[in-house]
């Protein structure tokens, strides 16, 4: 079901997959949306209820005039807070990632347990292939050709319109928000306290084995690494692992 509340003046979008189980929020990465972790939420469910955010400037969530990173965690605690829940469990994907961490770092009493998938505590965007993304295409066919082998990772984020398709974020916003993402996030990283689990694609170009084994020295709270055969996105390249690993990582005690 989709739902929208209020923060700092603009519409936010989630949706909440429903079912009886406990609260596991969601934060997507850049190019996609909520929608992304429908596939999550059905291998969750029924133990788990996947509520994913909209987050600014993307899908249905209203465009911003900012980008920072403290905008986007005031996003995730105006959530939490919208759906008025004690302490859950938060999973984040890439821009998602970072956002989850920093919350959990800035508000420990609000994250149970806390699933980062494929980013690090030091982030270096390239954002050349936001650049170079078509702002519109005549058909859906022909946004799918344009993309190439990348389409079936922004596919959740095609939208139409009068003047053709294009995508449910803007390809400037998305480098404002790339470039406010990179820099040095250890301080956040190395404050976490709550149950962590990092996931890494053996594939990835964003987080190196390196980097990740030495956020996992780094945590102070306990950690654990969970490494896939994936890129990046490894919610979609391996979906059935990735959400044992995310299940079988908030069963039973988190």
């Amino acid at each position: 079901m989709r739902e929208f509340f209020i923060s700092d003046g603009r519409n936010l979008s989630y949706l909440d997959f429903g079912g009886p189980g406990r609260p596991l929020l969601a934060l997507h990465g850049h190019y996609n949306e909520a929608s992304a972790f429908e596939p999550l939420a059905e291998a969750l469910a029924p133990r788990w209820r996947v509520i994913a955010l909209d987050q600014r400037g993307h899908g249905e969530s209203d465009r911003a005039e900012s980008y920072e990173r403290d905008d986007y965690v005031a996003d995730v605690a105006a959530f939490h807070d919208h759906l008025d829940i004690g302490p859950v469990p938060v999973l984040g994907h890439s821009l998602g990632g970072v956002n989850a961490y920093q919350y959990a770092a800035r508000r420990p009493d609000r994250v149970s347990a806390l699933i980062v998938e494929d980013i690090g505590a030091v982030v270096d965007c390239d954002w050349s292939f936001t650049l170079g993304l078509p702002h519109r295409a005549p058909s859906h066919e022909a946004l799918m050709t344009a993309l190439g082998p990348a389409a079936p990772y922004l596919a959740c984020a095609f939208r139409r319109s009068e003047t053709g398709w294009g995508f449910s974020f803007d390809v400037e916003d998305t480098v404002r928000s790339q470039k406010a993402l990179c820099g040095d996030h250890w301080q956040d990283w190395t404050s976490l306290t709550c149950p962590t689990l990092l996931i890494r694609g053996t594939r990835s170009d964003e987080l190196d084995a390196a980097h990740a084994r030495e956020m996992i020295t780094r945590h102070k709270g306990g950690a654990h690494l969970v490494e896939l055969g994936a890129g990046h996105v490894v919610h979609h390249d391996a979906p059935p692992q990735f959400a044992a690993t995310v299940a079988d990582f908030l069963s039973p005690t988190h």
